[in-house]
């Protein structure tokens, strides 16, 4: 019985997140979706920084110093210095809005939460990639969910 439960629970938050992203096939994956990417990530840059200036005090009297939130890319999980969502096409590509503080983690790539943005998997044959949904969701809304979340852990 309790693995029933569990089995749709687990459904049921699989369903809540893949709502919010669009599953782009490989044949759909071109410059006019590269625009709508780049939008994505110059968008998720404006929230960033206006809730890391709204949220910095707020975290900080709970005891978390340094609230970072910012735009997070990578190509197979390596953050090159100079990487931006110019290179969003590439295979392995991924951008994400991350919200971090200091002495959470020494790892570079660990961060308190995450929303990833756009992630486009090549695999062997055909790719396809996952794009954060802004006709159906508000990216500025779900980012204050995980800083709530957040002050209150």
């Amino acid at each position: 019985m309790f693995d029933k439960l569990k089995n749709l629970f687990m459904d049921k938050q699989d369903q809540e997140t893949d709502d919010k992203y669009i599953l782009v096939p490989e044949s759909e994956i071109n410059e006019n979706l590269k625009r709508d990417i780049v939008n994505l990530e110059e968008v998720g840059e404006a929230y960033c920084k206006s809730l890391q200036h709204k949220y910095r005090s707020k975290i900080e009297r709970e005891d978390k110093q340094n609230l970072k939130i910012w735009v997070c890319r990578d190509i197979d999980g390596d953050q090159l210095p100079n990487l931006s969502s110019e290179q969003c096409l590439e295979r392995e590509y991924r951008s994400q809005i991350a919200i971090n503080f200091d002495g959470f983690t020494d790892e570079e790539d660990a961060y308190v939460h995450y929303i990833q943005l756009w992630y486009y998997f090549g695999g062997y044959f055909k790719g396809t990639g996952t794009l954060y949904d802004l006709s159906k969701n508000h990216l500025e809304a779900d980012i204050e969910e995980k800083l709530e979340e957040l002050l209150n852990q």
